[in-house]
């Protein structure tokens, strides 16, 4: 299985990286691409630079022991293997994903990557989540939104939930992660589900 996680310039860098390594863990073919602002805000966020991340997830490894399978694109590098339907993927995430990326791509303007990675996402139909951390959002952006989702994106804001209880701030991250991997249909044994006795 591979698939394809974005990270763009609004904040929640840690979102990205508590996915990437819930994917690497379950051995799939991880392939990532982060804009100029992605990789900034991914620095300012946890001090270490995206290649730091990646190296560790490597070193992490996937099931078997051996190195995780991730392979990092240059986001003007329209030549790459994601940037074509031929190219299958199982799903792709843009998380964070900043209101520039969403209302160009809803807008099918194509001026990188990861624009060119949900355009394809979009055309060939395999899950593409798009992961927005703003507030509050304007009238512009819930319209991006909406045409994202008629087109058949999951808009799955980086809205933590509670209920489990979390008790530190990753934990707290991964009950939005856990939604993502449900959407990709991965299922986690991990996640605290709402659930009430019947009566």
């Amino acid at each position: 299985m591979r698939y394809l996680v974005c990270i763009t310039g609004a904040s929640g860098a840690l979102y990205s990286l508590r996915l990437m390594s819930a994917l690497a863990v379950r051995g799939v073919i991880l392939h990532v691409v982060a804009s100029q602002w992605g990789a900034r805000v991914l620095l300012e966020e946890t001090g270490r630079p995206l290649g730091y991340w990646l190296g560790k997830l490597r070193a992490q490894g996937g099931p078997d022991g051996g190195p995780a399978l991730i392979t990092l694109h240059d986001n003007s590098d329209f030549s790459a293997p994601v940037a074509s339907g031929s190219f299958r993927l199982s799903g792709t995430v843009i998380v964070p994903c900043s209101m520039g990326t969403l209302g160009s791509i809803s807008n099918g303007t194509c001026s990188n990557l990861v624009h060119r990675a949900g355009a394809v996402a979009l055309k060939e139909g395999w899950p593409f989540i798009v992961v927005p951390r703003e507030t509050p959002l304007s009238l512009v952006s819930i319209r991006a939104m909406a045409r994202l989702k008629e087109a058949g994106a999951v808009i799955l804001p980086a809205s933590p939930s509670f209920y489990s209880k979390p008790k530190d701030i990753e934990s707290l991250v991964d009950t939005v992660v856990y939604r993502i991997l449900d959407h990709l249909g991965i299922v986690d044994k991990n996640v605290f589900r709402w659930s009430r006795e019947e009566s």
